[in-house]
């Protein structure tokens, strides 16, 4: 008998029942010009009730003392030290693993990312979608600054997935995107070295035939700073992922078989 590929919706929160209704995983990596700022945006934009998990590699990081200081006025923030390995990836992984939430909102801590969008990302998410993408590429969204050639790269990649491999998005390879944390247990994240985990949660949900939705967004480049992104060293791992989206329909159990192989297989 086929698994049903479907989620149960993230609880809404009520009176009888505290907590956040998203948790928000900011990788960092020496972002102390850029933390507070973004932090000063996230808190003014998110309405819902919410946690803020800045997650770096190293204690010792630059961006912790920022995040310390912010702390004494705002109880919904916490810095995580990642134990899973060195990497935005693995900072992600390590982020969602100890979300308190049934909604993980990933944003990135340069600011470039607009949190008011936030609640909405959310919201798609509790109406039952695993993947609710902020898309530069759809009507409404737009990219300004940034490198030109990743710009044209990443437009073509997310414009040729929505079209030939009905992925859901038009902006596949964002990072800006809200997940449903059930989900992602599930299916598990394969993901060790840059921001491909974006478009790798997107291609499974795809496989799984679960619903990925999108609206718009404008991205701006970082203001100061030095990006982590390397374009040469991860298109082959954003590659792999994109012909990953064209495969036939997978269980979710199959996609956890891929990060658990000692799981019981089909």
């Amino acid at each position: 008998m086929r698994e049903s590929a479907t989620l149960s919706r993230p609880a809404r929160l009520t009176p009888d029942l505290p907590g956040p209704r998203v948790s928000i995983v900011i990788p960092a990596y020496r972002e102390a010009e850029n933390i507070v700022p973004a932090l000063d945006r996230i808190f003014e934009g998110v309405v819902l009730p919410a946690e803020v998990l800045v997650v770096v590699d190293s204690p010792d990081d630059s961006t912790v003392a920022a995040v310390e200081d912010y702390r004494r006025r705002e109880p919904r923030l916490r810095w995580l030290h990642n134990t899973y390995g060195r990497g935005p990836a693995n900072a992600i992984r390590f982020g969602i693993d100890s979300a308190a939430a049934g909604v993980a909102v990933v944003t990135m801590a340069d600011g470039c990312d607009d949190p008011q969008q936030i609640d909405d990302l959310v919201r798609l998410v509790e109406r039952g979608v695993a993947v609710a993408a902020a898309s530069r590429y759809m009507p409404g969204g737009a990219q300004v600054g940034g490198p030109l050639f990743k710009g044209l790269l990443s437009s073509l990649a997310g414009r040729s997935l929505r079209v030939f491999a009905r992925i859901g998005t038009r902006d596949a390879t964002n990072s800006f995107k809200a997940y449903s944390t059930e989900f992602v247990r599930l299916v598990g994240i394969e993901s060790r070295a840059g921001f491909e985990i974006g478009i790798e949660l997107t291609a499974k949900a795809r496989r799984a035939r679960l619903p990925v939705a999108e609206i718009p967004t404008i991205w701006l480049d970082r203001r100061a700073g030095e990006s982590n992104f390397r374009l040469a060293k991860w298109i082959p791992k954003y590659l792999r992922w994109y012909v990953f989206a064209f495969g036939r329909p997978l269980t979710l159990s199959a996609l956890s078989a891929r990060v658990h192989p000692d799981e019981e297989k089909e």
